[in-house]
């Protein structure tokens, strides 16, 4: 982590009161679907981020959603914790992403379909990591905000642009022009913020999913193969797809899911 991404990441603000009421309702084994709900209503602005969200075509839900609670029982409480935390967080930030040569539009949208592949991919067979994987995939780019805002503070945005260009990586351009690459930062950041230790590893590592845990590594893997399947750009190719499921074969998925999720999400 090179100083000056550090010293902006210990700038950052803390956490507003209704992110931790919501991890604090989250971690509770005791806690209900209805704590949750009242958490977040508590919010108007908020619930209304959450139902927006969860109203996406990229769901696929025939029906609207139109209250919390149903959002809760049909995403599932870490889902929904993704959908607020995503809301919260975003909003802790002044976004500006012109030197990945994308609009603010487009990085919300990249975060949207990710996070509905990701959702749509695990909602039958790996639900149990949804509560890691949904914040993790709305979440995972997070780090880009600041690393565009050090390439415009050191004046390289063209040279940045142009490693892009020549690497085909936006990671092994961000280390090459920064030291440091997305994953790295957004990790960081959670870590600061004091978000659980598998949230930070399953980001931190999900470019490098054998550096995680033994109990966080399939998670940092699904995570990987999402990064890839929607790239920077939003944009799902056939190239895109099939470097995902190359992946999705060394890590042994679940291909027949993802082949439905990411049908629906082009």
């Amino acid at each position: 982590m090179t100083e000056e991404i550090l010293k902006k990441i210990k700038q950052l603000p803390p956490l507003p009161e209704s992110a931790m009421q919501i991890e604090e309702v989250y971690k509770d084994p005791d806690s209900t679907f209805n704590d949750m709900a009242k958490i977040l209503e508590k919010d108007p602005l908020l619930t209304a981020d959450i139902l927006k969200a969860a109203n996406s075509p990229l769901y696929g839900f025939s029906r609207e959603i139109n209250a919390i609670s149903q959002a809760v029982g049909l995403f599932g409480m870490g889902t929904v914790r993704g959908f607020a935390l995503a809301s919260i967080v975003k909003k802790c930030f002044s976004l500006d992403l012109s030197p990945y040569g994308i609009t603010n539009e487009m990085f919300s949208d990249l975060s949207k379909k990710q996070h509905a592949l990701m959702t749509t991919w695990c909602l039958r067979k790996e639900n149990r990591y949804l509560g890691v994987l949904s914040p993790a995939a709305f979440l995972v780019e997070i780090g880009k905000v600041l690393i565009a805002q050090q390439v415009m503070a050191d004046g390289k945005t063209e040279e940045f642009r142009n490693a892009f260009k020549e690497l085909q990586d936006v990671e092994a351009a961000e280390r090459k022009i920064i030291g440091v690459d997305t994953p790295e930062v957004s990790a960081t950041i959670f870590k600061q913020w004091k978000f659980e230790s598998s949230l930070v590893d399953v980001i931190g590592n999900c470019q490098n999913p054998d550096l995680a845990t033994d109990e966080d590594k399939r998670p940092a893997r699904i995570l990987h193969v999402v990064r890839v399947a929607v790239p920077i750009n939003g944009k799902v190719t056939d190239a895109s797809i099939k470097a995902a499921k190359e992946l999705i074969e060394k890590y042994e998925l679940d291909m027949e899911s993802f082949d439905t999720a990411i049908e629906h999400i082009k």
